[in-house]
């Protein structure tokens, strides 16, 4: 092998080095510990939805959670061929957001340079939010690979125009849409960043940013470089936006029923979310010292990863303002951007990585490490549990274990609230199947007052029999589950049904689990 082919190995392998390592380190922390917290109420809802015949899940986005649908329908197939434990449902996400690191620090590379893609990329990597998103069977970690990877593709088109350049871009921003729809956010960011950018200077590759790494191309006229490539974005934006009218529509009409349980933002929610989407508060501090000390660091090169970073938490904040949006997690997508700055701020000035790490690297790596030991506690509370807040976690599994040590032929089972978002059927369903050996649930305790299934009313919730105490008859024990700690379940059920509970039952056991309490009621003699 000749000097250059040894020189071009070196580099190429330089270059795949800066997104591969971070990657399998997402891959290794985010995959860590998957399956050890239980499902939490938002993943059994994907887990109701995505099990469900494909004529059955389309029929329940027309009802409810249209703008998930999509994610519901990869997950169908996923089970398909994986099945629906807790690391079959997480694995698509771990996998996700691993990709998601790559492409961090392939970005990276392109805007800062290559020390500055692997921090990025690492930083990403040992986030406690990371992995908490990574661990859970919702699209949020779809939604940051996406994000990534639209911006990625963006730069590549403004670089060297072309159809297939801005057809992927298009196709990118179609499926962020389809993945999370308030991530369309990142759209407004990415205009910001073409409508502003102007050629680089002197041998710098013409185009929103240079490539520090790959300098090569002569800049053009600056007119006709912004025209040109503003109106191929807006072509292929046009494009995204037509074909996702659709889902937008239908998911407006659907928010009412689907977010009633956020509250208007405050000011106060704007100065939490660094800790939110870290899901550390010490982390996230960091995170945004270290942002910030990127931006003023790179200059105009900050553009773009800040607009992606800051642009849509404050378009959703605004909106938030009048409309209930404002939930952290659904911008999680931001966080790479951030992690983009802090990895310009560690790495020292743009260049390639050499061979021998440079001491400013080599801090930069210390950083990095040091941010992981401080989010340490964050991590095993993320395998903890995933109930939001973390104080209010439900223990689904506890609460089966509970009704299959104790069942006998004949049981039913009532739920007390039924109509929220609890889901105590569900839960209690999901680990049933697996502690009984019966996914059919033919041999759990009958869910008595289930009148109309979740697959007959095309929704998340079942309805339930109007007159309880007939639909009670002939029962002699029940099992009831209600939400909380209760030392007298009977009490906390409403309305005709805790009615006709009361009047014909009495409490023989009560077994409090975390978040939710099983008791064992017997008909009165």
């Amino acid at each position: 092998m000749g000097a250059m082919s040894v020189k071009r190995y070196s580099a190429g392998l330089s270059r795949a080095l800066v997104w591969l390592v971070p990657l399998l380190a997402t891959l290794l922390v985010g995959g860590y510990g998957t399956g050890r917290a239980q499902l939490w109420r938002d993943e059994l809802a994907t887990w109701s939805a995505a099990t469900r015949p494909v004529g059955d899940l389309l029929r329940l986005t027309r009802t409810i959670d249209a703008a998930s649908g999509p994610y519901y329908l990869s997950v169908h197939a996923w089970t398909e061929l994986a099945g629906d434990s807790e690391v079959a449902l997480r694995l698509p996400s771990v996998l996700a957001m691993a990709a998601a690191a790559g492409l961090t620090a392939v970005l990276g590379r392109r805007l800062f340079g290559s020390a500055a893609g692997l921090l990025a990329g690492l930083l990403f990597a040992v986030l406690p939010g990371t992995s908490r998103y990574a661990q859970e069977a919702r699209p949020y970690a779809l939604a940051t690979l996406l994000a990534v990877l639209a911006t990625v593709l963006l730069v590549r088109a403004l670089d060297r125009p072309g159809r297939w350049r801005w057809s992927g871009y298009a196709a990118a921003v179609v499926g962020l849409g389809l993945a999370h729809l308030l991530a369309l956010g990142l759209v407004a960011a990415h205009a910001v960043a073409v409508l502003a950018g102007r050629p680089a200077a002197g041998p710098a590759r013409p185009g929103l940013t240079a490539d520090p790494d790959h300098p090569d191309g002569t800049a053009g006229s600056g007119g006709r470089w912004r025209d040109r490539r503003s109106a191929g974005w807006a072509v292929a934006v046009l494009v995204a936006a037509l074909l996702l009218v659709p889902l937008l529509v239908t998911a407006a009409g659907q928010r009412s029923r689907q977010l009633d349980w956020i509250t208007p933002a405050r000011p106060a929610d704007l100065a939490a979310l660094p800790g939110a989407l870290a899901q550390s508060g010490v982390v996230g501090g960091v995170l945004v010292g270290l942002a910030a000390l990127g931006a003023a660091r790179a200059g105009r090169r900050a553009l773009l990863p800040g607009a992606c970073a800051l642009l849509p938490v404050l378009l959703l904040f605004a909106a938030a303002l009048a409309v209930p949006l404002w939930v952290p997690r659904y911008l999680f997508f931001t966080v790479p951007f951030g992690c983009l700055l802090a990895g310009a701020a560690l790495a020292g000035p743009p260049g390639p990585v050499p061979t021998g790490w440079r001491p400013t690297i080599g801090a930069g790596l210390a950083v990095v490490a040091l941010t992981g030991l401080l989010g340490l506690p964050d991590q095993a509370a993320v395998r903890h549990g995933h109930g939001w807040p973390r104080s209010a976690t439900v223990d689904y599994r506890g609460a089966a274990a509970v009704i299959a040590a104790g069942q006998r032929p004949g049981d039913a089972v009532v739920y007390a609230p039924r109509d929220g978002w609890f889901f105590l059927d569900l839960g209690i369903d999901y680990h049933l199947a697996r502690m009984t050996g019966d996914p059919a649930g033919g041999v759990h305790p009958r869910d008595v007052l289930v009148t109309e299934g979740r697959r007959e009313r095309a929704d998340l919730w079942v309805g339930e029999c109007a007159r309880p105490a007939g639909c009670l008859a002939g029962v002699d024990r029940v099992w009831l589950v209600v939400a909380g700690r209760r030392d007298d379940p009977l009490a906390a059920v409403p309305g005709a049904t805790g009615g006709a509970l009361r009047a014909g039952f009495s409490v023989d056991e009560v077994r409090p689990r975390p978040g939710v309490t099983v008791a064992l009621l017997v008909r009165r003699g």
